[in-house]
């Protein structure tokens, strides 16, 4: 599959990027946890198919210490034991917060309930700042093909 844009060589891009990443910054630095946030990055990539961004965060969350077992259990993560609820309430916000086509209404009021039980409004704040930049970077990437497989962890960072 060829790149269609080299979305890093664009003065458009470069600058729009320079923000957007300083944006990803203060949502990295937030409290909100960082297995968390590279958890639902991960999710939000699988559902929108971005290889590039799933490879990413799979690198990122392993070089963290996330394990195998919980990276590989993502996708399905209603039937798995591993993850807390409070990262369950994060993965089913990230995953209605995605599919708002899907689900007449967006972000029902049970699912914003249970996000508000484990997070607080900074972490809220954080959340759905992290599931509309993923949601974007997605986007950027799905439509302009990047390819995966070469992300080193830490190399936009």
């Amino acid at each position: 599959m060829d790149t269609r844009l080299n979305l890093f060589t664009s003065p458009v891009t470069g600058k729009a990027f320079k923000h957007l990443m300083a944006a990803g910054r203060v949502v990295k630095d937030s409290s909100l946890p960082a297995a968390t946030q590279e958890l639902v990055s991960l999710r939000v990539s699988q559902i929108n198919a971005c290889a590039v961004c799933i490879d990413m965060h799979t690198k990122e969350a392993t070089l963290a210490g996330e394990t195998p077992v919980r990276l590989n259990l993502v996708a399905a993560w209603r039937e798995a034991t591993v993850f807390t609820d409070a990262e369950r309430a994060a993965l089913e916000l990230a995953e209605q917060g995605t599919r708002t086509a899907d689900a007449a209404g967006g972000v029902d009021d049970e699912v914003w309930t249970r996000a508000a039980l484990h997070h607080d409004e900074e972490q809220l704040n954080a959340l759905v700042l992290l599931i509309a930049f993923m949601n974007l970077a997605n986007r950027l990437n799905v439509i302009t093909r990047q390819p995966a497989g070469d992300y080193q962890p830490g190399q936009l960072h």
